[in-house]
């Protein structure tokens, strides 16, 4: 294999400096940095993005049903079957239960039930595909892609661009696909595999030339920037920005920071919060570690957007719906909890937590059907859902809601969150253009063409 075939440090910042954008800010990456951005955009808000690859079943989780009231005997008129009895599931039963909060949620919600009162979940919402590349684009850009194509840049790309202020890597995003249209380059989300792929992305590859070498090179790339022409060009300066925020950068040793496995200072107490194995290199491949990666790039002023996906493989049209969907989703849930705990438990220096100043989003490209087909699994439905929660969410209150027959889309009103005949069907572009209003952007500059979901912000 090439030695140019896997990406390192050396090959993220040469990328970086030919884009012309200043896709790196070494800007004293160890502690918080000082925020630019959009005039009037709050200078303190985050986003986590996690990614429930394959199609949730919502009945599982997110929008559970009575199964005292949705069962075999009325199926036909109700056209839902829950079908928690059906799970493999060691003989014990599954059925929905009610939180603190007061909110009916699913047997494999996992340990996001515990922080209830934090939680905002949306039902109803329309994907209006029943196609998974679409509605994941779909959700990632906030509209309907021609074809498989998407339209418009991505939701996170979007945010980026607008509170990003000199991280080294402002739009993180790992094993979920982004997009960037036509806003900077330096709002591009950076897209690796994995955290290993991460860590090799920032380590300092070998050493092509001697030192003596490349200080020279440094020396007439300097030079060469002031000359008449380079200080005319504004694609000569932005690169020269990049060069300079790249070199200030590689002495920050970023990689250090996502090395779970190893003994560096608190990687013990990250690795027991996570529940990430000592050794191993599956380990860091995991929905665990990407929860890890996220909250650790936010905090320690890396990124302001990250992407991960949580859970994988609950496209669950045969029997592994009894099997595998429910411990599926739980543990991608779990992760989230881990990722809620982490950033509660860090004190923003403000009286205030990390996650009162990031909020996570938890989406799928659509949930699946209300009713189990003959092969014992279940099948694509038009029908989505997702949860916020942390930052300026309310939470411990549902929005909208599915019907109950066949668990349609219906129509909510915007300000109450209550399902209205006068309302309209919630589509993933309400829940985008939440977050952007959130973020400064309170002109649709997205070109979403629907209003935020009011009720939803504190």
């Amino acid at each position: 294999m090439s030695r140019w075939c896997k990406p390192n440090r050396r090959h993220f910042l040469k990328a970086s400096l030919f884009a012309g954008g200043a896709a790196l800010g070494g800007m004293g990456l160890m502690g918080r940095l000082a925020r630019a951005g959009l005039d009037g955009v709050p200078s303190d808000r985050n986003y986590i993005f996690c990614y429930f690859r394959g199609g949730w079943d919502i009945l599982l989780s997110l929008d559970p049903r009575d199964p005292s009231q949705f069962h075999a005997g009325n199926v036909g008129d109700t056209l839902i079957l829950p079908g928690y009895e059906l799970l493999d599931a060691d003989d014990h039963i599954y059925e929905p239960f009610v939180t603190s909060s007061g909110m009916l949620v699913g047997p494999y919600i996992g340990d996001l039930a515990d922080h209830d009162s934090k939680l905002a979940i949306v039902r109803g919402m329309s994907m209006e595909t029943l196609t998974h590349e679409a509605g994941r684009r779909r959700f990632i850009t906030g509209k309907a892609p021609s074809g498989l194509q998407a339209r418009g840049s991505a939701a996170s790309t979007w945010l980026a661009a607008g509170i990003s202020g000199g991280e080294a890597i402002p739009n993180l995003s790992i094993q979920v696909e982004s997009f960037n249209r036509d806003l900077p380059n330096s709002a591009s989300a950076l897209r690796v595999g994995n955290v290993p792929d991460l860590v090799r992305t920032l380590e300092v590859g070998p050493n092509q030339l001697g030192i003596l070498e490349e200080r020279q090179i440094d020396e007439l790339l300097a030079q060469s920037a002031q000359c008449p022409s380079a200080q005319r060009s504004s694609l000569w300066q932005a690169a020269e920005s990049s060069r300079l925020s790249a070199m200030a950068t590689v002495e920050d040793d970023l990689a250090s920071l996502f090395d779970f496995q190893g003994d560096g200072s608190g990687m013990s107490e990250v690795r027991d919060r996570y529940g990430i194995a000592a050794s191993g290199g599956g380990a860091l491949q995991t929905p665990e570690a990407q929860a890890a990666t996220a909250v650790t790039a936010i905090t320690s002023g890396i990124s302001r957007v990250a992407t991960i996906q949580v859970a994988g493989g609950l496209d669950t049209h045969y029997d592994d719906w009894t099997r595998d969907q429910g411990p599926t989703q739980e543990r991608g849930f779990n992760a989230v909890a881990r990722m809620v705990e982490d950033l509660e438990s860090r004190s923003y220096g403000d009286g205030t937590t990390w996650l009162d100043h990031t909020t996570i989003i938890g989406f799928s490209e659509f949930a699946r059907t209300a009713l189990v087909n003959a092969r014992g699994g279940r099948d694509h439905s038009l029908t989505g859902a997702c949860f916020l929660i942390g930052g300026n969410i309310q939470g411990g209150q549902v929005i909208g809601a599915s019907s109950d027959v066949a668990m349609g889309p219906t129509t909510t009103d915007l300000h109450t969150g209550m399902t209205s005949d006068a309302g309209e069907v919630i589509n993933p572009e309400h829940v985008l253009r939440t977050l952007m209003y959130d973020a400064g952007y309170e002109e649709d500059e997205a070109d979403f063409r629907v209003d935020p979901i009011w009720k939803l912000l504190a």
